[in-house]
């Protein structure tokens, strides 16, 4: 394990900042000592960072499709006070290499194997899992693998509509993501300013905080020399695209399996997201979710965390300080 404690402030520069003055609570929370380390789970490399103090109880993070870990760099921090808080990149994604023949039950169990590889099981408190999107997907399978072994899940904006919707949502071109490219080429392109240009999010909208949107789109992407000469072109692994069946009816499922899991939720959400609303939140109580609390972020898309990432903060603590309460 290759492992060095740093802050982060050296992420800081004109390029990912888009040429903005940095607010004071961004550059403080990247100030915050991290370590940056990468850990072998059942033969794959699995890069991450950590916050706080070990011992601490444990949060352990991860991002949405295409995303990485970064993505809560500039949230964790403000929960490192008080816990022990690792970010992953999933398999593909980020730096973690790709698990082979990877599907939504292979991630999860990486989840679990992760959590048990960094020691987040042998302390007094069990780990709790914030996930986003994609990741709450994963980390929902996890939770239904071995949620005994968890403290609790808290989703952020994961994709839930009811059935007529999400069909009209598919047809669209809108559906579970990635489907059906895993073969595509990844394209080179021949500097930064033009690989930037390709970077958009999904589903499309402006993030509010164009800095944190500049610092995400440079941490996606990678220096690469090729045939034709260097490069720029993305981190993440084409097969981070493949589904199979049982993955699709999964993602149809979704809202049912969160009202039918019997461990511990929260769902966190933004108020003007296109995946998430309040009848999603309306649909799971429908389907027996009603003793789950479910959190709107005032003025958050589906990217929570880069149109409100103080409100997220926010919305976190809350949710874990309850838990806290209840455990004492």
């Amino acid at each position: 394990m290759d492992e060095k404690q740093t802050s982060a402030s050296t992420d800081i520069v004109d390029i990912w900042a888009g040429g903005q003055d940095l607010p004071d609570w961004f550059i403080t929370a990247m100030d915050v000592p991290r370590e940056e380390a990468y850990i072998e789970v059942d033969g794959v490399k699995v890069h991450y960072f950590r916050w706080g103090k070990r011992g601490n109880p444990p949060l352990l993070l991860t991002h949405g499709f295409l995303a990485h870990a970064r993505c809560f760099a500039f949230v964790a921090p403000f929960l490192a006070g008080e816990y022990d808080v690792i970010a992953y990149d999933l398999a593909g994604m980020g730096e973690s290499e790709m698990i082979p023949d990877c599907d939504g039950e292979k991630r999860a169990q990486g989840m679990v194997l992760l959590a048990e590889a960094l020691g987040l099981f042998s302390g007094p408190v069990k780990p709790r899992i914030i996930a986003h999107s994609f990741g709450s997907g994963v980390a929902l399978t996890a939770m239904e693998q071995a949620g005994e072994r968890f403290g609790g899940l808290i989703i952020c904006d994961l994709m839930i509509m009811r059935p007529e919707k999400l069909m009209e949502h598919f047809q669209r071109g809108g559906g579970p993501p990635g489907s059906g490219k895993a073969n595509r080429p990844t394209n080179i392109y021949p500097d930064y300013e033009t690989a930037r240009g390709r970077f958009i999010l999904s589903p499309p909208q402006d993030a509010q905080a164009p800095f944190l949107l500049e610092y995400m789109a440079y941490h996606s992407m990678r220096q690469v020399a090729s045939e034709e000469g260097d490069g720029w072109t993305w981190k993440f692994d084409p097969q981070v695209f493949a589904r199979s069946e049982n993955d699709q009816a999964k993602w149809l499922k979704a809202a049912q399996r969160i009202a039918d899991l019997q461990h511990r939720q929260a769902i966190i959400y933004g108020e003007k997201s296109k995946l998430f609303d309040a009848d999603s939140a309306a649909y799971i109580r429908e389907l027996g979710g009603e003793h789950i609390p479910m959190i709107a972020v005032p003025e958050a898309e589906h990217h929570l965390m880069l149109d409100q990432p103080l409100a997220l903060v926010a919305a976190l603590r809350s949710v874990l300080a309850v838990w806290a309460s209840n455990d004492s």
